[in-house]
């Protein structure tokens, strides 16, 4: 069957990546997916899974003895990767539930056969770790699970004293990280968390379709046998390791990755920390100069995921679609309860730069003034510019 003349075929856009994820790519990560294809088991490709290994092993903070590895698929995947590998038939499982994937963590365990409390936390607010000491008094467990980074309200969950709570009760942790992982501080070894994953496709800034994640040195041994072929990690372990066949990775997704990686060395971890906190407050400060603010206390904040709340009388929906239409860039909407009442807004990776910041806020302006929303015209750049002006004489 011919094909159709390439001027009948859709178009793609070029968008601005400002949602949930994906983030945008930089030009070193695009320019990585055009090497040549090779075998997943080609000499001169599986030297690469070592130097990803390694580089992921430093990005997560883990110990020396960890594995660190990517899972195929996206961060369900790593999910998934790390329910089926912990959670055994009938084990105590207490997820801290703040948001939508909080909840799909429960699910998760629940189908693997746990025995799963909820600690349920109000949709953005973070856990308060006394809350997890009162039920972990009121009733043990073997695992804990949270997200660090919740994805649906933007809350930074305080990762290193919920894990501390749940060792000081004889629990191991799960930990998701997929919005956190390449753009806040993650340190596996010194916090005491057990098991973490992520996805490629946030901060770290490659594109979707692996899911890193480490399992510290000291929790290998209580791994159980998983129930998932795929996502086996101790036969991922001997792909990545040992050359022994398990699947057909992909060599463009696992070329990004390390490109990506590299990125992140090269710019250094608490720079790059630095940079993703630096245009979360200039933001900040330009939302509060357009009369919006978020959904979060000023405490629970994430720096790469912003749950901005939508003002009275102006439509979520509409806002998002001029946005994409007239000037090509994508913000998420709310998930659950949160749906029409917030914007998702990610400013990760390869995103979280100033002109990125400024050209997001000159467009959010005239859609906010176009739906009704009355701001002093500028007034979020001047406060955005005058912030970043501010934190780098600091710096």
């Amino acid at each position: 069957m011919p094909m159709p003349p390439e001027s009948s075929r859709p178009r793609i856009p070029d968008r601005l990546l400002l949602g949930p994820g994906p983030s945008p790519m930089a030009p070193r990560v695009m320019a990585a997916l055009g090497h040549p294809v090779l075998s997943h088991l080609d000499p001169a490709f599986v030297p690469l899974l070592d130097e990803v290994r390694a580089r992921l092993q430093r990005l997560f903070g883990a110990d020396g003895e960890s594995l660190a590895l990517a899972t195929p698929g996206t961060g369900t995947s790593g999910m998934e990767a790390a329910v089926a590998n912990t959670v055994a038939d009938g084990a105590r499982v207490l997820v801290v539930v703040t948001g939508y994937f909080g909840d799909r963590l429960a699910q998760m365990c629940q189908r693997y056969g746990g025995q799963v409390r909820r600690l349920e936390v109000e949709w953005g607010q973070a856990c308060d770790p006394d809350r997890l000491r009162a039920a972990l008094v009121r009733d043990r467990a073997d695992m804990v699970a949270f997200v660090h980074a919740e994805t649906s309200t933007g809350v930074l969950n305080p990762a290193r004293d919920l894990a501390s709570v749940a060792r000081a009760h004889g629990a191991r942790t799960i930990a998701d990280m997929v919005t956190s992982l390449g753009g806040h501080e993650v340190r596996l070894a010194e916090w005491g968390i057990d098991v973490a994953y992520s996805c490629t496709q946030k901060c770290i800034g490659s594109p979707s379709g692996l899911a890193p994640i480490a399992v510290s040195g000291p929790s290998r041994q209580a791994l159980v046998p998983a129930r998932s072929f795929y996502l086996d990690l101790a036969l991922l372990e001997r792909y990545w390791r040992e050359r022994s066949y398990h699947h057909t990775l992909s060599a463009s997704l696992v070329y990004a990755l390390l490109e990506a990686l590299i990125l992140i060395d090269e710019e250094g971890l608490e720079q790059r920390w630095a940079r993703h906190r630096r245009h979360h407050v200039a933001f900040i400060a330009a939302l509060e100069a357009m009369g919006l603010s978020l959904l979060p206390a000023p405490a629970d904040r994430l720096h790469t995921l912003h749950a901005v709340r939508v003002p009275d009388g102006v439509d979520e929906a509409s806002v998002r679609r001029m946005l994409l239409d007239r000037w090509q860039i994508e913000i998420g909407g709310g998930l659950g309860p949160l749906a029409g009442r917030i914007w998702r807004v990610g400013l990760m990776g390869a995103g979280s730069t100033s002109d990125t910041l400024l050209t997001l806020l000159d467009a959010l302006e005239r859609a906010l003034t176009a739906h009704g929303h009355r701001l002093e015209p500028g007034a979020g750049r001047a406060a955005a510019t005058a912030s970043l002006a501010e934190t780098l004489l600091r710096e």
